[in-house]
């Protein structure tokens, strides 16, 4: 069976990369709006599954991956800023706190419609940071299309105190490990 990244993230598809296997990208037409009341890990997975399916729809003989990543403290949800003044507002409000990143990843079989759904909950714990750390960090690296406005594979790392989590490259917007298990329940050969 082909096997189709729902996702366009540069990041999304250096991690899957990883497998070895072939691939395709499609982009999913979705709408990312959160439910009036919908919980960040309850957003992070429907997204997650509603991005796969939204491919998995127009396929046969596909497994379709999608993943989605929520970051968020408290009630407050930190999605991708988009503009330096958000990634500012963001990381001074993240400034010393705990944030949690659930990152969501959904793998959905376009023949049986098998919908399989993992969430991996990372604890980041940022350290205190000055106005010229986070202005000396977004100049450096533009995090403008990350959830909180951090890239821990880069020079974000130096903004944390902490990080906790079952899979490293959760955090980074794909679950490896728990996609994985998924992929071999569908007959996939790993390694």
């Amino acid at each position: 069976m082909k096997i189709v990244l729902a996702s366009t993230s540069p990041y999304r598809k250096q991690l899957l990369e990883r497998f070895q296997l072939p691939f395709e990208t499609a982009r999913p037409e979705t709408d990312e709006t959160a439910h009036p009341g919908e919980p960040p890990a309850a957003l992070a997975e429907r997204l997650a599954i509603d991005k796969a399916r939204a491919i998995a729809e127009t396929l046969e003989h596909a497994l379709v991956i999608g993943s989605d990543q929520v970051a968020y403290m408290g009630t407050e949800i930190f999605g991708k800023p988009g503009t330096v003044e958000r990634a500012i507002d963001q990381l001074t409000r993240m400034s010393g706190h705990e944030v949690i990143f659930h990152t969501a990843v959904a793998l959905i079989n376009a023949d049986t419609k098998r919908v399989q759904c993992e969430g991996v909950v990372t604890r980041v714990r940022f350290r205190t940071l000055s106005d010229d750390e986070i202005r000396r960090y977004i100049d450096a690296e533009m995090p403008l299309d990350c959830a909180g406005s951090a890239k821990s594979e880069g020079l974000g790392i130096t903004l944390l105190d902490a990080l906790a989590g079952d899979d490293p490259t959760a955090l980074i917007g794909l679950p490896l490990i728990a996609l994985s298990r998924m992929l071999r329940a569908e007959g996939v050969l790993l390694p």
